[in-house]
């Protein structure tokens, strides 16, 4: 049973620090969330649009930037954001791709404090291999997961809501409790539905351990 939550002001997002490996990531405390998703599958864009601040997570016409793990804090740092490197499209060599997965393959096995993976796909190419590698290890992790469906202001409602109820279909067959939601950073939409749900993880007090087994890395 969840208690009154507190309420959250995603707007009081601030950049914390920026970690090239697990071992560098702040004090295993508190609560957090991670956003995960492939390179141009708008990631920085959504958090900057949940935050009101175009500059808080970094954005680019060059996919793949994001290579670092970057934590913000939300409250003053009672709680806290974190933006996980981006895969698919980047132009980077096979050695640094694999350290970038084996990267975050720790921090999601060993992070007490994570609460909660925001998986961000492109609402027209949507459930990639990655994606279902992710979801696949939250259902096995028991993680909640939401999956933002993003730009969805490139397609007629039409279109956009079949994507949305297919996948939504795909997921609760999986694992009931899965969510999927439709977002808009250029519209503005979907951020408060987002945040709900970024709340009910974060402010949760039943503060209890999980045994998380890591990712599968891809075969090569």
């Amino acid at each position: 049973m969840k208690v009154s939550m507190q309420p959250i002001k995603y707007d009081s997002g601030d950049f914390f620090i920026s970690a090239q490996k697990y071992s560098q990531c702040p004090a295993d405390t508190g609560s957090e969330v991670a956003f995960a998703g492939r390179s141009n599958a708008g990631k920085s864009s959504a958090m900057n649009a949940l935050t009101r601040n175009s500059k808080l997570a970094r954005t680019s016409k060059t996919p793949g930037r994001t290579q670092l793990l970057n934590f913000f804090t939300l409250n003053g740092g009672d709680y806290r954001l974190v933006d996980l490197p981006g895969y698919g499209f980047a132009k980077v060599n096979r050695t640094m791709k694999q350290d970038w997965e084996e990267n975050i393959g720790e921090y999601l096995a060993e992070r007490c404090s994570l609460k909660g993976v925001v998986l961000v796909m492109d609402i027209r190419h949507p459930m990639t291999d990655f994606d279902n590698r992710m979801v696949q290890w939250a259902i096995e992790a028991e993680m909640p997961m939401r999956i933002l469906l993003t730009k969805s202001d490139k397609l007629k409602k039409g279109p956009a809501k079949n994507t949305f109820l297919k996948v939504r279909s795909e997921l609760q067959s999986r694992a009931p409790w899965l969510s999927v939601q439709t977002y808009s950073s250029l519209k503005k939409e979907g951020i408060s539905e987002l945040s709900e749900w970024l709340t009910e993880q974060l402010v949760d007090p039943s503060g209890d351990d999980r045994l998380i087994e890591p990712l599968d890395q891809p075969q090569r």
